[in-house]
């Protein structure tokens, strides 16, 4: 039987023997092969007309239009299934712990519901990397002895972009008033005892970092670890507290909701958790969302999406890639019918052909080796063997 795989074989055999013939030194790849001289171009090798090239032109052009047609189609389900979505919970992840918003018929309900502590606390934790994002251009570009193994060279580099200098001055005094005015106002702002005393030691460090540096008008990497090092514990008690409110608010928001579907309602809940590439590993609020969903859903129904910056209108850019997965994930079982593997791959994030492109690499890259080509050859028989076996006249014959 003709498959795609054979006619991908015999066409890239051909293209070979083509290239073959026609490479330099070609006729002496044979000992016993004699030189002649090349043919003369005939009449019937000559160039193409302008009307068969045009001819070429409107053909690639009709079987573009197909995909284009489907793209358009594809973008119209795509729009009116994001206002049947439902239920749904939108997270995005921002500065306060991540805002919430429940999906239901259409209708938007929205929570922040980590809560002030959890801001608070990260808010002054984050005063040393206020001061690392207004010293990095101007420190030394060479990496220390204790950094060696930590700190690439080349990235390093690149971030000391301006090398020695004083123009980071300003900037940091104007931190050190921001860092000033939170301190005087600390005891007012109503935090648990241990949370007040860590975030006022994390500020009284970084107040005597920056006046440092400000007389020596002079900034490099130990003086500025000097300082973080000695408030690593206060960042620590500020993460627990932060860490043990977003649980709590999470928590208390996400059954409020479930008493509020319903256990069957539940049970069918998606939720996207939108969140940048550096957040997008073990994020904080995907930890605690696992934990209260249905467990027998929660692998599918769980979304984490990376998104490449701050979405304009988070939820609708939840709700138009979560109508992409859910159409495909029934597209999937009806245009793969014949072949679970390619029906998972579309239902997932893998390319589609991202398996038959590691096979012609040979798994790793590079040339196909036998092994491969065997894996390919058994792959095709198995296709083989199972073509025009539809689940929905023998489901049992894709087992």
């Amino acid at each position: 039987m003709v498959t795609r795989r054979t006619i991908l074989g015999s066409s890239a055999a051909a293209s070979a023997a083509a290239l073959l013939v026609g490479a330099p030194g070609a006729a002496n790849a044979n000992p016993s092969a004699t030189a002649t001289a090349a043919p003369t171009p005939t009449a019937t090798a000559s160039a193409p007309t302008a009307a068969g090239a045009a001819q070429v032109l409107r053909a690639q052009a009709a079987i573009r239009a197909v995909d284009t047609a489907m793209q358009q189609n594809y973008d119209t389900l795509k729009a009116d299934l994001t206002t049947h979505l439902s239920p749904v919970v939108v997270v995005f992840n921002d500065a306060q712990g991540g805002l919430y918003t429940l999906v239901v018929n259409g209708q938007q309900q929205a929570v922040h519901p980590a809560g002030v502590v959890f801001e608070m606390a990260k808010a002054i934790a984050h005063t040393p990397l206020g001061i690392y994002t207004v010293i990095a251009p101007y420190l030394s570009n060479q990496v220390p002895a204790w950094h060696s193994t930590d700190i690439d060279p080349h990235d390093l580099a690149m971030v000391a972009f301006d090398g020695p200098g004083t123009d980071w001055i300003p900037p940091l005094q104007a931190f050190s008033a921001t860092l000033a005015t939170a301190r005087q106002q600390l005891a007012a702002a109503q935090l648990p005892p241990d949370l007040q005393t860590s975030c006022a030691n994390i500020i009284d460090g970084a107040q005597q970092f920056i006046a440092q540096a400000t007389r020596s008008q002079y900034v490099d990497m130990k003086s500025f670890e000097t300082y973080t090092g000695s408030v690593y514990e206060d960042i620590r008690t500020n993460m627990y507290y932060a860490s043990q409110a977003q649980i709590d608010g999470v928590t208390a928001l996400m059954n409020q909701w479930r008493a509020q579907l319903g256990p069957t309602a539940w049970s069918e809940l998606y939720v996207v958790v939108l969140e940048m590439w550096t957040t997008s590993v073990k994020n904080q609020n995907s930890i605690i969302i696992r934990n209260l969903m249905d467990p027998a859903q929660v692998d599918s129904h769980l979304i984490d999406l990376s998104t490449a910056e701050t979405p304009a209108d988070p939820v609708a850019t939840a709700l138009d890639n979560l109508a992409r997965i859910v159409q495909d994930n029934i597209a999937a079982e009806m245009v793969f019918c014949t072949d679970q593997t390619l029906a998972d791959a579309l239902k997932g994030t893998e390319d589609l052909l991202s398996e038959e492109i590691l096979q012609l690499l040979g798994g790793t890259g590079g040339t196909p080796s036998p092994t491969a080509t065997a894996a390919t050859t058994a792959t095709a028989a198995v296709a083989a063997a199972t073509q025009g076996v539809c689940p929905y006249q023998g489901r049992a014959a894709r087992a």
